[in-house]
């Protein structure tokens, strides 16, 4: 099964978020509803960055290396294409 990071971007609270999931499209669908969690306050989120893992674990390794980073400024630079995951 394929997994992908994924970055999603919230104009209202000018906040990123991070995550993984085998279906990008229904996470988003799913965040933007709104109903629970911590981005239920940054609806609508959009999607700003998709990079595709070979597996679940490598996944969750990405996603865990992006978010160690505690940097705004290292996702900007991911998305923009500065950065590059292998």
């Amino acid at each position: 099964m394929e997994y992908f990071v994924y970055i999603l971007y919230s104009n209202k609270i000018d906040r990123y978020y991070v995550g993984f999931s085998s279906d990008v499209e229904r996470r988003l669908f799913y965040h933007n509803l709104g109903k629970k969690g911590w981005t239920k306050r940054g609806v609508p989120w959009k999607l700003v960055y998709k990079f595709k893992c070979k597996d679940k674990k490598h996944a969750m390794l990405v996603e865990k290396i992006i978010k160690s980073q505690k940097s705004r400024r290292y996702i900007e630079d991911l998305i923009s294409g500065n950065i590059v995951f292998k």
